[in-house]
């Protein structure tokens, strides 16, 4: 497995890798782990020497998986090593769909996949929308597996159930991602601006070091709306703190502008809280309309009126954390995810 630096990194990605690489390393298979130094995906130099060296260091007939995001460092050696390693692509989502980078940035990611997809033995993707994003670059769908997450088995529903609260008491919004353009906080904060007079408190958690330029952006609309005492911006935190912050929530939202499948959702709905996202990406195939509400992407006034439903009314509250809880109940849980991961990819490197 190789993935674009440290695999320890707290996004659904690295996630999704770490659990693919601990179930089959705790079903005996021999897994090695190669993390990339460099900047990804816009490879420099020391990420296409590090791709370079880990391909060739590798036995003829290995199977070798490379994560999405470092596919770009393989652009000079992927075809040398294809001719002897059997190469897959775990592709979480195109790079090319990323928000914030610029439409030449994008359209050389857009050419890089095109380039590099069709020489790998096959590519393991989480969600449909995923596998027809790479049909749409003309890869047969044999050569493309459909491999979602696994997730953690949904609470009760005796414990998931909206608490009872003062009719003034804060809800408490959840939004777990990186503060990266794509998951939206900035258009969150924005849609948040608009009801101040509800009571509510916003929770962000995830990285605010990925795009200080996002999170600088972000900060300068809390600040411009005088929401400093409303929205928090807690950065990455430890697993505890973060397993609090789900039993402490009432509601998630998340106005990603594109997801790939969209893991935090997944986890929302097995924590039983209804959600707010977009339609966006493979979003809708993960949150059925039962779970969450749902608007346009980018839509602020969409995303306001979503957010006052939520607040104001407990009923629909209590019916989509029903909804959640049944839908999270209806996904693989991670030993039964990473046994189909296993099998595609087998049967892709065969």
């Amino acid at each position: 497995m190789i993935v674009p630096g440290a695999l320890d990194q707290l996004t659904g990605g690295y996630l999704f890798d770490r659990r693919v690489v601990d179930g089959l390393r705790a079903a005996g298979r021999d897994v090695q782990v190669v993390e990339l130094p460099g900047t990804h995906p816009d490879a420099d130099e020391a990420a296409r020497m590090a791709a370079a060296q880990a391909l060739h260091a590798l036995p003829d007939g290995r199977i070798a998986v490379i994560d999405g995001l470092a596919l770009p460092a393989f652009a000079d050696c992927l075809q040398a090593g294809a001719d002897r390693l059997r190469l897959l692509g775990f592709v979480h989502h195109p790079l090319s769909l990323e928000t914030g980078i610029t439409p030449a940035m994008a359209d050389r990611m857009a050419a890089i996949e095109r380039t590099l997809w069709p020489m790998l033995r096959g590519m393991l993707c989480p969600s449909a929308h995923t596998a027809r994003c790479i049909a749409g670059a003309g890869i047969a769908s044999k050569r493309v597996a459909i491999t979602p997450p696994g997730n953690d088995r949904p609470v009760s529903a005796a414990a998931s159930a909206v608490r009872a609260r003062d009719r003034d008491a804060p809800l408490r919004l959840l939004s777990v991602g990186s503060i990266v353009p794509r998951k939206g906080h900035r258009l969150l904060v924005e849609a948040l601006a608009g009801l101040k007079a509800l009571p509510w408190r916003l929770t962000c958690i995830g990285s605010i070091e990925r795009d200080r330029a996002a999170v600088a952006g972000v900060r300068a609309a809390i600040a411009s709306h005088g929401l400093d005492g409303r929205v928090a911006l807690a950065g990455e935190v430890e697993p505890d703190a973060l397993r609090e912050a789900w039993h402490d929530a009432d509601v998630f939202v998340l106005p990603s502008s594109h997801e790939g499948y969209g893991m935090a959702y997944a986890e929302a709905m097995a924590r039983g809280l209804p959600v707010i996202g977009t339609t966006a990406g493979a979003i809708p195939d993960t949150v059925p309309a039962t779970a969450g509400l749902l608007v346009e992407a980018g839509d602020v006034d969409a995303l306001r009126k979503a957010l006052e439903r939520l607040m104001v009314d407990a009923a629909l509250r209590q019916q989509l954390a029903a909804g959640a809880l049944e839908a999270a109940a209806a996904l693989p849980d991670w030993p039964t995810a990473v046994l189909r991961w296993a099998d595609a990819a087998d049967r892709l490197a065969a």
